[in-house]
C-alpha cells in the first residue's frame, strides 16, 4: 500500500512537538516566512508563465515586457534570500536567450 503526501504535509503542526516555548515560538515564525516565501515563488512562477505566453503568442512587445516584470520579481527575491543568486541568474538567462532569440 502506497501512501502519497503533500510536499509540506510532514510539517503540520500537529507532527512537531515542540519542547519549549521558544521551540514553539520558531515553529509559527517558520510557518509565516515558509507561507510568505510560498507567495513570492509563486509569484515568479506566474511571470514565468506570462512570458511563455507572450513567446507562444509571438508577441515581442508583451514578452519584453514580461520579461522585464520577471526580473524585477526575481532580483527583489534574490535579494531577499528566497532564490539564491545563482538560481535567479540561471532563470533570467534563460528566459532572455529565449527572448533574444524570438523571430
Amino acid at each position: 500500500m502506497f501512501f502519497i503526501f503533500k510536499k509540506d504535509s510532514f510539517l503540520t503542526e500537529e507532527n512537531e512537538l515542540p519542547n519549549s516555548l521558544n521551540a514553539s515560538k520558531r515553529l509559527r515564525q517558520n510557518k509565516k516566512v515558509r507561507l510568505h516565501n510560498k507567495s513570492i515563488k509563486s509569484t515568479v512562477r506566474t511571470s514565468i508563465k506570462a512570458f511563455d505566453k507572450a513567446v507562444f503568442t509571438h508577441d515581442k512587445t508583451a514578452a519584453e515586457q514580461a520579461y522585464t516584470s520577471f526580473v524585477k520579481l526575481i532580483d527583489t527575491a534574490a535579494g531577499k534570500g528566497i532564490y539564491h543568486k545563482n538560481t535567479a541568474a540561471r532563470k533570467k538567462s534563460r528566459l532572455h536567450k529565449v527572448l533574444v532569440n524570438m523571430k
